[in-house]
């Protein structure tokens, strides 16, 4: 699909909801009303918004505990989902799963993870049902690069492309695992290399730009769809944030980072910033219009924490629904 202007401006659009949303989580966890802990994407946002926007609507996904970016990119109903995150009993799974446990499954987002790595064998057994059923479609599995280096990733890799099986590996090398960089805990620092070991394609992405991201999506998807089996797409990015709400709450959230390094991409690699600089020259965006669709999406928000805040807490006899084993 060609992006055309409206496509444009709605994916920037998306990016700014993501991001208003994130910082207004942030701060109601500050104010006690997050259960647990919760991970925000903040300078993520090209990437879920890039690749959500090149999946189909039958196309599933699997995502990770730091994943309110890919429902938001998808379409999910926002006032849900932060209810959800509050732990209201108006939530996606009724305030039971929280920020790591989320789900859409009119939207064919199948659940969110708060294992390290746990949504990658997952993601392969909805594609080997696609590929059993015949059916037109392809899963889609987001991960971060600390997953990258758990036995979850190889076994499920190999069997994959053993199998020819329609996914698409979305990793998201944010540059951390928690708190370790990516040079004290890869060998090989390009993670898209080891496609090669699995005999798959392997692509590195700049995360900071959207239509490089729907770009390399749409073409994985593609191959997908047409028989050739599973892509992995690396995608460089940067968390503006600590790992977690809880860590970014502490006065040493963020010491294990080189001094200045998260100035540095605030100033030069936000990629909402990139973007917006890439649509005004594109002469698709100005003041005004960049001022409406930011009031539209401000507006989303408000209305999505009205919902939650004013939302009841779960009933205690809820505690046994939805239990099957």
């Amino acid at each position: 699909m060609e992006l055309t202007k409206e496509n444009l401006l709605d994916m920037y659009r998306q990016m700014v909801t993501i991001r208003l949303f994130e910082q207004n989580l942030m701060h109601y966890a500050g104010e006690g009303h997050v259960p647990g802990t919760g991970h925000v994407s903040i300078g993520e946002e090209a990437i879920a918004v890039g690749a959500c926007r090149a999946l189909a609507p039958q196309d599933y996904i699997i995502s990770t505990h730091r994943a309110h970016g890919h429902l938001i990119a998808r379409g999910t109903h926002i006032p849900t989902m932060l209810a959800e995150v509050f732990g209201k009993a108006t939530g996606c799974t009724g305030g039971k799963g929280g920020s790591m446990h989320l789900s859409d499954f009119d939207r064919n987002i199948l659940g969110t993870n708060g294992i390290v790595g746990g949504g990658i064998n997952i993601a392969g057994g909805v594609g080997l049902t696609i590929k059993m059923k015949k059916t037109d479609q392809v899963s889609v599995c987001f991960f971060g690069d600390g997953a990258s280096n758990r036995g979850v990733f190889h076994e499920g890799f190999n069997l994959a492309s053993l199998w020819k099986i329609p996914v698409v590996y979305i990793c998201t090398n944010n540059q951390y695992a928690m708190t370790l960089p990516l040079c004290k805990n890869c060998a090989n620092q390009d993670i898209s290399a080891r496609a090669t070991a699995y005999d798959m394609p392997g692509l590195r992405v700049d995360g900071t730009d959207v239509i490089a991201v729907y770009e390399a999506v749409s073409g994985a998807l593609e191959r997908a769809r047409q028989g050739g089996g599973p892509s992995l797409i690396e995608i460089i990015a940067f968390r503006l944030q600590g790992h977690s709400m809880r860590m970014d709450a502490m006065p040493d959230g963020s010491s294990y980072r080189p001094e200045g390094e998260i100035a540095d991409w605030w100033d030069n690699k936000d990629p909402i910033k990139i973007f917006r600089e890439k649509l005004y020259g594109l002469g698709y965006l100005d003041d005004e219009v960049a001022a409406t669709l930011e009031a539209a999406a401000k507006k989303d928000i408000d209305e999505a924490t009205e919902f939650a805040l004013n939302s009841p807490e779960p009933k205690p006899e809820s505690i046994y629904e939805w239990i099957y084993a």
